[in-house]
């Protein structure tokens, strides 16, 4: 069973950076370049799942019969392409590094050097996960990131529980070769109610795989528990 699993389930992945612009030539954005969210489609996709992700402007090109790719820019764009996917979606993971606040105006000519220094106003986005956390139902599985500085489980730990998610992966800028733009990365996985798993520095592909085949011993959780629910269900009819 476990090797049909993940067989025409439905996945969405966010990927990649944000940017937020300024001006018609300038933008906020990070280093994120994509590669652990699309390393984690490869593998869903290789095990027979529909894959969508959600992407931000990155250097990669994936291509699957099984896969279809939502370019887009702003934080705002990514929230609303993931909009028409979650309802039907089975697994949502949200690796993308999406920008916590935008410049409250965007500024329709190029900003000129004017002054020695001028000052933008932020405003915050939309938490993306945060507000799909609000209606997952039981049977889907949210997968979160969170990319630390310091006190690193303590902030995934929030998340985790902040945001709903049943698992959160957990980068820190601390571990070297492990973060943006590397090949390789270093995770500790938190599940819901279950502890935490530490992993060594591996490549992205090989992380991509322990991350999803964890997803898959929780999926296989979630649907014994939603086959319970259902004769329960069945056998209440009669009580």
């Amino acid at each position: 069973m476990q090797n049909n699993l993940l067989k025409n389930k439905s996945v969405l992945i966010t990927a990649g950076p944000t940017r937020e612009a300024i001006d018609p030539v300038r933008f906020i954005s990070n280093h994120s370049s994509g590669k652990m969210g699309y390393a984690i489609a490869q593998q869903f996709l290789e095990q027979g799942a529909n894959v969508t992700i959600v992407s931000g402007p990155v250097c990669l090109q994936l291509q699957h019969p099984n896969l279809e790719i939502v370019q887009v820019n702003s934080a705002a764009e990514m929230y609303l392409a993931c909009c028409h996917y979650f309802e039907t979606t089975d697994i949502a993971v949200f690796a993308a590094a999406v920008a916590d606040y935008r410049p409250e105006k965007v500024y329709s000519q190029k900003i000129k050097k004017h002054s020695d220094g001028f000052n933008i106003k932020m405003v915050k986005n939309t938490d993306i996960a945060c507000e799909f956390g609000k209606i997952k139902n039981s049977r889907q599985v949210s997968v979160g990131f969170a990319l630390e500085t310091n006190d690193e489980l303590a902030h995934a730990i929030g998340k985790l529980e902040r945001k709903n998610f049943d698992m959160v992966i957990l980068n820190s800028m601390n571990d070297a070769h492990a973060t943006f733009g590397y090949d390789t990365n270093k995770i500790t996985l938190l599940k819901r109610d279950s502890g935490l798993v530490e992993f060594p520095l591996k490549t992205k592909k090989e992380v991509a795989a322990d991350i999803v085949e964890s997803i898959k011993d929780f999926l296989t959780t979630v649907e014994k528990q939603a086959e319970q629910e259902n004769v329960f269900e069945y056998e209440s009819m009669f009580w």
